[in-house]
C-alpha cells in the first residue's frame, strides 16, 4: 500500500511548526511514505508572514515550502502536494485542489465569511474538509461545524483525543462525508503518532487525490512510533 500524509506543518511559512521543509521530507522518506501533502496555516491563520506584505507576496510566501518540498521530493523520491489549512478562531479547513496561480487571482476570499468562502472554494473546484471539528483547547471559545459547507471530515488526527476523533467520526457518518485522515504534525521527525490515507496504486496528482477520496477508494490508517531514547 502507498501511504500519504494529508496534514503537515513545515517551517518557516507556519509559525507553529518546529521542523524545516527537508527535516520533513527526509523524515517520510525514511518512514516508507510514498507522499506528502504539505498543508501549512493559510493567510487567515498561523502563518508567519509580516502584515506589511502585500496579498500577492504573501501567497508566493505561503507556497513557498511546498515549492521547496517539491523539489526535495524530486530529489529524494518523495511525491510532494500542495494543500492549505484555512482557519477561523481555531475552527480548520483543509482544502486541497487551488493552485498558487488560483490563489493569487483571488484575493477576495480574505473578505469572505467562512459560510462564504468555503462554498466558493468548491464550485472552484477544490474539496473542503473540517479538520479535528471537535477539537477542544484554551484558545477554542467553542465548537464550531460547517455542514453546509464542507463535504468531508478529519475523522482521525493523529495529535487530538480518542473522543475529539470518535465524534468527529459520527458527525461524518451522520452528514454523509467523505473521511480523510492526517497526523497533523508540527513537530516534523518528533512526531510519534501518525494518521493518513493510503492507496494501492500511487497517486499522479491532487486531482486524483481528490477523486480517490470522493470514491472512497482510500483508506484511513494510523500508527505510532516508540519513544526516542534520551
Amino acid at each position: 500500500m502507498y501511504r500519504y500524509e494529508t496534514h503537515l506543518h513545515t517551517l518557516p511559512v507556519s509559525k507553529c511548526a518546529k521542523a524545516s521543509v527537508r527535516e520533513n521530507a527526509e523524515f517520510y522518506k525514511k518512514l516508507g511514505y510514498d507522499g506528502i501533502f504539505v498543508t501549512n496555516h493559510f493567510l487567515d491563520g498561523n502563518i508567519a508572514a509580516g502584515p506589511e506584505m502585500s496579498y500577492e507576496d504573501k501567497i508566493r510566501f505561503y507556497f513557498a515550502d511546498y515549492e521547496e518540498a517539491a523539489a526535495i521530493g524530486d530529489e529524494i523520491g518523495l511525491k510532494v502536494f500542495p494543500g492549505v489549512e484555512m482557519s477561523y478562531k481555531g475552527t480548520d479547513f483543509l482544502v486541497w485542489g487551488l493552485s498558487k496561480e488560483w490563489f493569487l487571482g483571488h484575493p477576495e476570499i480574505m473578505e469572505m465569511k467562512k459560510s462564504e468562502e468555503l462554498p466558493y472554494l468548491r464550485e472552484a473546484g477544490a474539496l473542503v474538509v473540517q479538520a479535528h471539528p471537535f477539537r477542544e483547547a484554551h484558545y477554542i471559545d467553542h465548537i464550531r461545524l460547517y455542514p453546509a459547507c464542507i463535504e468531508g471530515v478529519e475523522t482521525l488526527n493523529a495529535n487530538r483525543k480518542e473522543l475529539e476523533n470518535r465524534m468527529a467520526d459520527i458527525f461524518a457518518d451522520e452528514y454523509g462525508f467523505v473521511k480523510t485522515a492526517g497526523s497533523d504534525n508540527h513537530k516534523g521527525p518528533a512526531q510519534r503518532k501518525f494518521a493518513g490515507m493510503m492507496s494501492e496504486t500511487p497517486l499522479e496528482s491532487v486531482e486524483d487525490f481528490i477523486a480517490r477520496v470522493r470514491a472512497g477508494s482510500m483508506e484511513i490508517f494510523s500508527f505510532e512510533l516508540p519513544e526516542e531514547e534520551g
